[in-house]
């Protein structure tokens, strides 16, 4: 029996389209669709948020580690925090059962598309910029994905189209998520 990586697993940059992006190919695609920020507030019955404003960015980013740890879904599009790169645990357990994909946006575009970084969630030093968190993260994303999909001045359509089109390319024979 072979292992087949199954889930198709979304990394990026909060404002990225991880969540859109990922109910959308779900539904293209015939997979469940997991939301791991979702699974955060569910678990805490807190926003995220409320985690780092009263635990701070490590709590959260903790937090998230325990709960990806935790995810064992197959056949699922799964939408991560920003910040699951930041553990090497959580990112190799998703890894196991899906394919990694990117989605790589640039500054502008995740300056129009979110205009509430500080009170967003997010798992940063508190005397952190946006644009540093941008520049550390995306090594980061990098060394973690199996594919980049550049989204830029892509509909949120448009970047499923590509996923699709690329994981094909990808692994023509295989019988991945896709």
């Amino acid at each position: 029996m072979t292992n087949t990586k199954s889930n198709i697993v979304l990394i990026g940059m909060p404002g990225s389209g991880k969540s859109t992006v990922g109910i959308l190919l779900a539904k293209l695609v015939a997979l469940g669709f997991v939301d791991t920020d979702i699974l955060i507030q569910t678990k805490t019955d807190r926003p995220l948020q409320d985690i780092v404003d009263n635990d701070g960015y490590l709590a959260l980013r903790r937090i998230e580690e325990e709960v990806i740890l935790k995810v064992n879904c197959v056949d699922h599009v799964i939408a991560t925090g920003g910040s699951a790169v930041y553990s090497d645990r959580a990112m190799q357990h998703l890894k196991a059962k899906g394919i990694t994909v990117f989605l790589n946006v640039d500054m502008a575009t995740l300056k129009s598309r979110v205009r509430d970084y500080e009170t967003r969630g997010l798992a940063k030093r508190p005397d952190q910029t946006v644009e540093d968190l941008f520049a550390e993260r995306f090594a980061l994303y990098r060394k973690y994905a199996d594919l980049a999909i550049d989204c830029i001045g892509l509909t949120h359509e448009e970047v499923c189209a590509k996923i699709v089109r690329e994981m094909k390319n990808e692994n023509p024979h295989s019988r991945q998520a896709v």
